[in-house]
């Protein structure tokens, strides 16, 4: 009894507050996303909403089993749980229903159960311990190749069962590894990465290897400091270029400028390393391999844009970066999701007064676009009102995250932000237009019994790591 007392006592109730608003909002916004003069009862169990109460009401249950569980249960059966998990995507595989193209369900009676959600719980599960096992240390490539296959190995599962938004949520735990001691660069290479297969599809591999040339050959500039080396270097490209042209137009042979290039810089990212090696530089090392594999990634995008991606996929991605415009298309739902947030204007419609959401104009909008019904009938008041909330939750869970006495809370805290973080981040982004529509809930708002499950174990593992932290130290 004064277990259970101590633990009340030692919950952080701003987040379970919260936590709290934002589902009660979240699902007076899917009663109102689906609405009719029929089935007016906001209880009524056949609707939506009603069912979504019903849902409500079994996250309590689980958050009262969550409370009462001892906290060494989860690092303890973190990789089971990892391991069960697994074994569910396998599962769902083989004997799963398809949705939409997906077949990421379980269908058992009424309640349909997605596996790919619970397993995000488990992975950060998993990742937290091994990370805080003993005598860990990240920057070495036997953890990384191991973390590496905790996180991609499920990914992977989800994307064959044509999940593909479930799946790059994953991407999120670079931030786990950020702040656990990956170098600042890593995340530059991503975010260089981002950019290269964007240019790449707005114009093409030319241009995008120029880039890449070019914020190389600047940051050797920076950090030699010595503008003779860098007009060297430039001179050399240059040269070499003009080389192959030359002798390709004295051989007539009809060859694209982009090989010329090619053959120019790997030449150049010899004469670099042999320079580098003299002079014992080791950041031209990596410069060098930075330039090569940027231009052999940038060869690669439409490869994978072509082969690897879905047409729908390639569709919203063209439509998002403005290389195609079909608002009837792929386009449609972004179109008029944009449509019922600008007609909001700045107090909104009022509740249940949304005309692109009475007529159904934009379709999963109680799901993935449910975000655009707070914008049309709160406007930009409200819309401002819920991502505030949000914003809180994150900086009290970043408070949460930094105040744990051991490693593996603080890890799994990180993991629970990040991958909080994404779902927003993408899930409004899309349905504003400045993200690619991939199919992933808004935490705590959209319908659903497995993502409201999923998140509410997810968020409440760390309300009782934390609410235990000063019981135990690792």
């Amino acid at each position: 009894m004064r277990r259970t007392i101590r633990i009340i006592d030692s919950i952080d109730y701003i987040t379970v507050g919260l936590y709290f608003l934002l589902v009660i909002l979240g699902w007076l916004n899917i009663y109102s996303a689906v609405y009719n003069d029929e089935h007016a009862n906001i209880l009524d169990v056949s609707q939506r909403y009603g069912k979504q109460l019903i849902w409500i009401a079994a996250s309590v249950v689980i958050i009262i089993l969550i409370l009462l569980i001892d906290s060494s249960f989860f690092p303890v059966f973190s990789y089971a749980i990892y391991g069960f998990s697994i074994l569910l995507l396998f599962a769902v595989l083989l004997f799963g229903q398809e949705v939409n193209g997906a077949r990421s369900w379980f269908q058992i009676g009424e309640l349909k159960i997605q596996p790919a959600e619970f397993t995000k719980f488990a992975t950060n599960l998993a990742v937290a311990q091994f990370i805080s096992s003993y005598n860990f240390k990240l920057l070495t490539l036997k953890n990384l190749a191991i973390v590496g296959v905790i996180l991609l190995f499920p990914a992977a599962l989800i994307l064959l069962q044509n999940d593909t938004g479930s799946a790059l949520v994953y991407f999120s735990f670079i931030l786990v590894l950020y702040r656990e001691g990956l170098p600042t660069s890593a995340l530059v290479i991503i975010l260089f990465a981002v950019i290269v297969f964007i240019i790449t599809l707005m114009s093409n591999v030319l241009v995008a290897s120029v880039l890449i040339l070019t914020i190389s050959m600047l940051s050797f500039l920076f950090y030699r400091r010595k503008i003779n080396e860098f007009l060297k270097a430039t001179l050399l490209i240059i040269g070499l270029v003009l080389v192959f042209w030359g002798v390709a137009y004295l051989l007539k042979m009809n060859l694209k400028i982009e090989y010329y290039l090619f053959l120019s810089i790997l030449i150049s990212a010899i004469v670099f390393f042999i320079f580098a090696f003299k002079n014992k530089l080791n950041y031209i090392y990596v410069l060098g391999m930075v330039v090569l594999f940027g231009i052999m990634y940038s060869y690669s995008v439409n490869y994978i844009f072509t082969e690897v991606l879905e047409t729908h996929q390639r569709d919203r991605i063209n439509n998002l970066l403005g290389i195609e415009f079909d608002p009837l298309g792929a386009g449609y739902n972004v179109n008029q999701s944009k449509i019922a947030i600008g007609s909001g204007g700045f107090i909104g419609k009022g509740f249940l007064q949304g005309t692109q959401t009475k007529f159904d104009f934009v379709p999963e909008q109680s799901t993935d676009f449910i975000f655009c019904t707070v914008g049309e009938e709160w406007g930009f008041i409200g819309s401002s009102f819920v991502l505030i909330i949000f914003a809180l939750l994150l900086i009290r869970l970043i408070y949460i995250a930094e105040r744990q006495r051991t490693k593996y809370s603080r890890i799994y805290a990180y993991g629970v932000i990040s991958i909080l973080l994404f779902h927003i981040v993408i899930n409004v982004g899309m349905t504003i237009g400045l993200a690619p529509v991939i199919g992933i809930p808004l935490p705590f708002f959209s319908y659903g019994g497995s993502s409201l499950w999923a998140f509410t174990i997810l968020l409440f593992i760390l309300v009782k790591l934390d609410a235990n932290r000063l019981e135990l130290l690792r």
